[in-house]
């Protein structure tokens, strides 16, 4: 063979063996999408894309809201209180213009004096200016920005904390819009990772105690689901009564709203006029976990009474073609017993 064809053989057989050997970088990229994407869609990776949506929702709103002029105005409710109640003695107890044993003079200037007390703070309301006399940065901490990320995707919207400035609506809107079908992913697969381990340990527990048949198959009832978000509501309505000096119906009151999405809002652990301590702080992040836990528990009640209702309707349909099938046998051997003219 000649030495050029022979070099040109070695050159072909040299390239197909790199094709073959080496990987475009390109598909590496796309196979490792293709992996996370997965991960993602697995329970574990589910669970950890609820939280770290909740942490990038926290920082954006934090970075968001903290932008509002400092400058603007501010109107503290109790600066206005005393200055009202001031000026309230000092025109009617101290002045000698006005007689206190006159009812009808004592009543004009110390309800002229209330009324621009009350117009004073309505307007401040109306104007949503900042009333509990908090900065920006003091209301809008990390974990304040957390608990209102998990509101508005969990939709329990407590509104104790809202955005003000214009990019925060919008953002909220976005925000939701994501997030709740993430949520929803969440509240399935959480349900199905809990029941499933639920179920191991409830079999198991039939397994040491001897109830268990061999060949039967095992559901959880319902009574055992109710009795876990039972104790769930219990423990959280003690360790928030603890905390805050509530006393146990206000905290279980907050557990149960909390837990049913309906988000009152009038009672929130760690939250009085804002955050202001690093126990406030603490608070609101054990709140944040207990609520996206004792969320996952709900839906791992969900899937396991669904799948008892769904045995028991399977049971009852058998029960009632066997009967069927029963009245049906008794109807033709009645009649093949009957005598023929």
């Amino acid at each position: 063979m000649p030495r050029g064809i022979s070099m040109r053989s070695s050159l072909r057989s040299r390239d197909s063996s790199s094709t073959s050997t080496g990987v475009d970088p390109r598909e590496r990229v796309k196979d490792c999408c293709r992996k996370l994407v997965a991960f993602m869609c697995t329970q574990v990776g589910v669970g950890g894309l609820v939280v770290g949506y909740a942490i990038v929702g926290a920082f954006g709103f934090r970075m968001i809201e903290t932008q509002i002029d400092p400058t603007a105005p501010v109107c503290k409710q109790d600066n206005i209180r005393e200055e009202y109640a001031n000026e309230l003695w000092l025109s009617t107890a101290s002045n000698q213009s006005v007689n206190v044993f006159n009812e009808t003079a004592f009543h004009i200037v110390s309800n002229s004096i209330l009324q621009r007390y009350q117009k004073n703070i309505t307007n401040g309301v109306r104007q949503k200016l900042n009333c509990n006399g908090l900065a920006p940065d003091d209301r809008w901490t990390f974990p304040a920005a957390l608990m209102f990320c998990l509101s508005v995707f969990t939709m329990i919207g407590y509104g104790s904390l809202v955005p003000k400035t214009q990019w925060g609506k919008g953002a909220t809107v976005i925000y939701a819009v994501l997030g709740i079908p993430l949520y929803v992913l969440y509240f399935l697969n959480m349900g199905k990772v809990l029941a499933q381990t639920f179920k191991w340990l409830y079999t198991r527990l039939h397994e040491c105690t001897g109830q268990r048949k061999p060949g039967q198959r095992i559901i959880v009832p319902s009574t055992a689901c109710l009795w876990v978000i039972f104790g769930y509501i219990i423990a959280g309505s003690i360790m928030f009564a603890e905390w805050e000096n509530w006393d146990y119906l206000d905290s279980t009151y907050f557990c149960v709203t909390s837990l049913c999405k309906i988000g009152m809002g009038d009672l929130i652990p760690g939250w009085g006029q804002g955050a202001e301590t690093e126990s406030d702080q603490t608070k609101l992040i054990i709140n944040f976990v207990y609520l996206l836990l004792g969320m996952g528990l709900i839906a791992m009640c969900y899937n396991l009474m669904r799948e008892e209702v769904y045995v028991k309707a399977r049971e009852l349909k058998e029960q009632l073609n066997q009967a069927m099938d029963a009245a049906h046998y008794k109807i033709i051997t009645c009649c093949k017993s009957e005598p023929t003219d």
